[in-house]
């Protein structure tokens, strides 16, 4: 099943533009007096409305658009509010010294530009290259190297990689480009600079991953046939899935959630609540992907300027893949799609982007009265909601998971193809190794933070921070045993920013100003995972980009113009933006709105197994009830049907 396009007057306020809001908008700003032959549309979205008292929409909102526009002549961002009802322009404001992100069309008209350059052709030459149609040109973003690359002292750029394919098809990434630098201006489509600085032989193995390729001798992993012996795994709901969905909100035991998506974000959930006896209860208003950076250790000529935002410099909505039933998702799937724009204006709908599914979870809980004999046992069960992002080389699956027990997951899932580097046969690299000889893969980190804007039972929340310690009076610990849970609000915006703490299992609840039948706060805890310590130093430019990374947590009050972790527009900007700004007006944090940003990582130290395409990789946090319910609320879940194998060892 595909969603379709809602007109503008059955809209709920929180619903994507369609491909015709998406138009229409650009239309309006056409017609309008800001129109011009160089302004380029960089996103078309939903301009979301601010979060209603008592979080319930009146319907009087205004179905607006928001605007990112990009003046080439003016070298100027400009951001519209476009009122899509009454068909004008509400607002058109000028952002100046920042870059946009890239536009759609950037993929493909730097390959063709940098292709099409004589310097360029003649520095493949020399690298024994004559066949251009076979070569690839990744658009990479410009990174920040210092002053000359700000807005002002330089035109907006990229810094594209080149890689060599000998047969059409061929993994690429096993023949990359050393010691070749080129520079490529964004607006007029043009390259700038051509720095050949060395030339390195080009490692002389392939590492393909398609079947036409793969079983061959020159290949590298050598396979010679494929894996025998797996059999069919089916899965399948007789009697359909278990959600509903109307447009875009959707029912699934007992949860409730809207879901959405954007350029910027890509997925995005919404109005996230559980009904509890009867009773719905809010737990997030909004959640999203909110920034993420991919710095990387070399000091290779064309590896050292790589810390790329992919979401902010590129997009994760204008990167999305049209996933593929049997492939990407399993079972009884409900699809939704996505959609972009183009610099013109033109809606571009990604089919499928959107895959959401039901997955059996293993036992949820089970017990087993020994000396009866009698077996108590249930099945957990989680609602998928996901989107992969194909950014270059790599794979994102972004996953959010809402589990029968009331807690919810986010996981990521890093899959695809290595940033490789060239080196000669038989040397090494002391940053990073060796995946096939003369090809190394760097070492490098990724990072991502969510932005979480809670509403656990209401907008009136405080989150702690629980640190378990021992008990330090003798006495009372003579057996060297005891140890108790210290909390401790965060009360204020300077103190916004935390770190985890390994010696005391730290980790951060979110508490409400309702009470439990204990006389407790109702609550939410975050148990981190993917804590990863940063290697981008203090002084460096990078550093001051990416300054989400060094905190796992952040915690702002609400302001619904603060979504980014980094800033709004951070291409080829070195100054400190996002959380760390958000903080400096210390907004009081004690039974308030609050905002959760939880940043978690990897630390990539790249094996021979990565190659050709890396096993995915998972890393992700847990937010779970503590106090939110009176007991387990998976307890009313049913047993298993005793046909067709299932459980069936209750009476």
């Amino acid at each position: 099943m595909t969603l379709t396009d809602v007109s503008v007057t059955t809209a709920h306020p929180l619903d994507p533009l369609s491909a015709a809001e998406v138009e229409t908008a650009a239309g309006i700003v056409k017609a309008s007096r800001y129109a011009s032959e160089t302004l380029k549309f960089v996103t078309i979205a939903l301009a979301e409305p601010t979060k209603p008292a008592g979080l319930v929409f009146t319907g009087d909102e205004a179905r607006q658009a928001f605007v990112v526009a990009f003046e080439t002549a003016e070298q100027l961002i400009y951001e519209g509010v476009v009122d899509l009802g009454a068909a004008l322009v509400e607002s058109w404001t000028p952002v100046p010294g920042r870059f946009p992100s890239y536009l759609a069309e950037h993929f493909f008209l730097i390959e063709e530009g940098v292709k099409a350059d004589p310097r360029w052709q003649e520095a493949m030459r020399k690298r024994g290259v004559t066949d251009f149609d076979l070569c690839m040109v990744d658009p990479w973003p410009a990174g920040y190297y210092g002053a000359e690359d700000d807005h002002g002292n330089s035109p907006w750029i990229s810094r594209p990689l080149t890689f060599v394919r000998t047969a059409e098809g061929e993994n690429g990434y096993a023949r990359p480009v050393e010691g070749l630098i080129v520079k490529f201006d964004l607006s007029t489509n043009a390259v700038l600079e051509v720095e050949d600085l060395e030339v390195v032989p080009l490692p002389p193995q392939a590492g393909n991953y398609l079947d036409r390729f793969m079983f061959t001798e020159e290949n590298r992993p050598a396979l010679t046939e494929p894996r025998e012996g797996m059999k069919e795994i089916a899965i399948t709901q007789p009697d359909g899935a278990s959600f509903t969905v109307d447009g875009y909100q959707v029912e699934w035991l007992n949860w409730h959630v809207r879901v959405g998506f954007n350029p910027r974000e890509g997925l995005t959930l919404h109005d996230v609540s559980y009904t509890d006896r009867g009773t719905r209860r809010p737990i997030m208003w909004r959640a999203s992907l909110s920034e993420m950076v991919v710095p990387y250790g070399d000091v290779a000529p064309t590896q050292r300027n790589k810390n790329v935002f992919d979401m902010g410099e590129v997009g994760m909505g204008l990167s999305a893949n049209s996933l593929v039933l049997g492939c990407d998702c399993l079972g009884e799937i409900y699809y939704f799609d996505g959609v972009v724009n183009d610099s013109a204006g033109n809606a571009v709908v990604i089919p499928n982007a959107i895959c959401m599914h039901e997955e059996d979870f293993g036992v949820g809980w089970k017990h087993t009265d020994f000396r009866t004999g009698e077996l108590a046992v249930r099945r957990s069960r989680r609602l998928v909601i996901s989107m992969f992002c194909t950014v270059g080389n790599y794979e994102y699956g972004f996953f959010w998971y809402l589990y029968t027990d009331g807690s919810i997951e986010f996981e990521t899932k890093l899959t695809g193809i290595l940033t490789t580097n060239s080196i000669a046969v038989g040397e090494s690299s002391k940053y990073g190794n060796l995946v096939a000889p003369g090809l190394y893969g760097p070492h490098h980190q990724h990072f991502f933070n969510v932005r979480m804007d809670m509403t656990v039972d209401g907008e009136n929340n405080t989150v702690h921070e629980v640190d378990s310690v021992p008990e330090e009076d003798g006495e009372l610990n003579s057996w060297g045993n005891a140890w108790y849970t210290r909390s401790t609000p965060i009360t204020s915006e300077a103190e916004g920013a935390r770190d985890w703490k390994y010696e005391t299992n730290r980790y951060w609840v979110v508490k409400s100003d309702k009470l439990n039948e204990l006389g407790e706060a109702t609550a939410y805890k975050i148990e981190p995972r993917g804590v990863v310590a940063p290697f981008v130093m203090p002084g460096s430019h990078i550093y001051d980009r990416a300054r989400f990374v060094q905190h796992p947590l952040w915690v702002t009050a609400y302001d619904p113009r603060e979504l980014y972790a980094a800033g709004d527009y951070m291409y080829q900007s070195g100054e400190v933006q996002g959380l760390p700004v958000y903080l400096e007006d210390d907004a009081p944090l004690e039974d308030t709105d609050v905002v959760v940003w939880y940043s978690l990582g990897t630390h990539h130290v790249v094996r021979p197994e990565d190659w050709p395409v890396m096993p995915v990789a998972y890393i992700g946090f847990h937010l779970k009830p503590v106090g939110f319910f009176d007991g387990n609320p998976a307890l009313d879940l049913p047993k298993s049907a005793p046909t067709g194998g299932h459980c069936h060892a209750e009476n």
